[in-house]
């Protein structure tokens, strides 16, 4: 619990945008551009969720990125504690997973060039839905350290392979005088979700149990997929221009 409020308060801090007080560092001089307020973050939701490529886009990364850090802490207890994990069989499980990340994001530029960014974007974001639930199956030993690896390694390729496609994708729907106000509405939105899953899940493992806080948020993830954009709403000429570009 005490790593669950950590995390959860940490997340809090990172989505309010505290800033360290008391520091003898100077400040940097200040320039003439315009400090975002909180009408630009109403204006950045606004424009999210009237837009019909970017709403869907938003609550699906919502959902996925606080459902699979809010489990991360649960995961912890469960290795380290219940099953007796080393610590660097724990840091062994989920670090030597990353690589599937470079490969991913190797990839999505082929992939991309090949079936379209829309394709790529929508299969990408499928398929990191399916493998979060496995983690509720870890076992001691040998085997549960392979099930972590090999779900881990599935899901952070998967994640290479969609966050770029979603990053440029979300850039072409987005007004060029809207960028600014939409990317810190989507980031404060979701260091806020994730903050408050956290803190959620930490609550729904100590009424259950960790494993089965665990399968819930796998079976929530499941459904992820069915808030991901179904059409294509880029021109015609722009996705040409994409293609060519790649």
């Amino acid at each position: 619990m005490t790593t669950v409020v950590a995390d959860a308060v940490s997340y809090l801090l990172s989505a309010v945008g505290i800033r360290a007080i008391g520091g003898k560092e100077p400040r940097p001089a200040r320039t003439g551009a315009p400090r975002l307020r909180a009408g630009d973050l109403l204006e950045g939701w606004r424009y999210i969720l009237t837009q019909p490529a970017l709403r869907p886009l938003f609550f699906n990364t919502m959902l996925v990125n606080g459902l699979i850090m809010a489990t991360s802490p649960v995961v912890a207890v469960v290795m380290l504690g219940r099953l007796g994990f080393a610590p660097w069989e724990y840091g062994l499980a989920f670090g030597a997973p990353c690589v599937g990340g470079l490969i991913g994001s190797r990839l999505a530029r082929r992939l991309v060039a090949r079936y379209g960014q829309h394709k790529v974007m929508l299969t990408a974001g499928t398929l990191r839905a399916c493998w979060p639930l496995g983690l509720a199956f870890i076992r001691p030993g040998a085997a549960g350290l392979v099930l972590v690896i090999a779900v881990q390694l599935g899901l952070v390729a998967c994640m290479g392979v969609f966050n770029p496609v979603f990053a440029t994708y979300r850039l072409d729907q987005t007004a060029t005088d809207r960028v600014a106000r939409t990317l810190s509405a989507w980031s404060v939105t979701s260091n806020a979700t994730i903050a408050a899953m956290t803190a959620l899940w930490g609550l729904l493992a100590d009424l259950t149990s960790p494993r089965a806080a665990i399968a819930i948020a796998g079976l929530l993830i499941l459904t992820t997929p069915l808030l991901l954009p179904r059409h294509d709403h880029t021109p015609q000429h722009e996705r040409e221009l994409a293609r060519s570009r790649t």
